[in-house]
């Protein structure tokens, strides 16, 4: 992957970080984007000294409409080899009292911009017939989530569309995979509110290595973890009774 360039959405922290250091570890040129610019530049500056790799850093809200196009605009326009799509946030609690504002913003970010900026890079991609798109979902996208409806809901979309992707794809050198962590040690409870819920949690770095198996073997998605693949296969033969039920109790306490 040498003189590649790789975009990490979500990159200053957690999974972004995982995912950016396994890339520069094969060679890879980093893009990382997020809207924290000195979590960023440390990260950079680590990836330079460990890997001897080049980086760029794009300081952007990618909820936001406009700055989002001018990114998708520059990522377009850059020689890419892999796209690791993997901002994105969760709130918890009832859907009637949450933010409508918040709410908006999530789907810009965890679907909006996600399939932006596969429209990005993928042109690109296909005409040299190599590439790679990793858009991170969740085990959250298998199954209602009361608690945190839409959340579950957009890491749907991102299991459908990468899934469909995947076919479309095939025989063009592209591939694409949807990565479902469940519970993950990053700021993602946190920031959705209560980081004292599903503390059972795998590290990033297996949910990297995890996904990058997939991603070699051409899957279209990968669920990190056996607890959490039992869990989202045994969800598909549950009434949707006890399915909501079971989540809600588990995104709860």
């Amino acid at each position: 992957m040498d003189n590649t360039w790789a975009v990490v959405t979500g990159g200053s922290s957690g999974l972004g970080v995982a995912f950016a250091e396994r890339l520069a570890a094969e060679g890879a040129d980093i893009w990382l984007a997020a809207r924290s610019e000195d979590r960023m530049q440390e990260v950079a500056q680590r990836l330079e000294h460990n890997y001897g790799v080049a980086t760029r850093i794009s300081s952007v809200d990618l909820a936001d409409a406009g700055a989002r196009a001018d990114f998708a605009a520059e990522v377009a326009e850059a020689g890419v080899s892999h796209l690791i799509n993997n901002a994105g946030f969760a709130q918890l609690g009832d859907f009637a009292g949450s933010d409508p504002r918040r709410t908006t913003e999530m789907l810009e970010l965890n679907v909006v911009a996600l399939t932006e900026l596969v429209h990005a890079v993928l042109p690109g991609m296909r005409r040299r017939g190599s590439g790679a798109i990793i858009n991170v979902a969740s085990t959250a996208a298998f199954q209602p989530t009361p608690s945190m409806t839409v959340y579950a809901a957009s890491k749907a979309y991102v299991l459908r569309f990468s899934t469909g992707l995947w076919r479309e794809l095939k025989g063009t050198g592209v591939r694409v995979i949807a990565s479902c962590p469940g519970p993950t040690e990053t700021g993602f409870w946190e920031a959705a509110g209560n980081d004292a819920v599903m503390k059972r949690r795998r590290t990033p770095e297996q949910v990297v290595d995890v996904t990058f198996e997939a991603l070699h073997k051409d899957k279209p998605f990968v669920i990190d973890g056996a607890a959490n693949r039992a869990m989202a296969f045994a969800t598909r033969l549950a009434p949707i009774g006890f399915q909501t039920k079971i989540a809600q109790l588990i995104t709860t306490h």
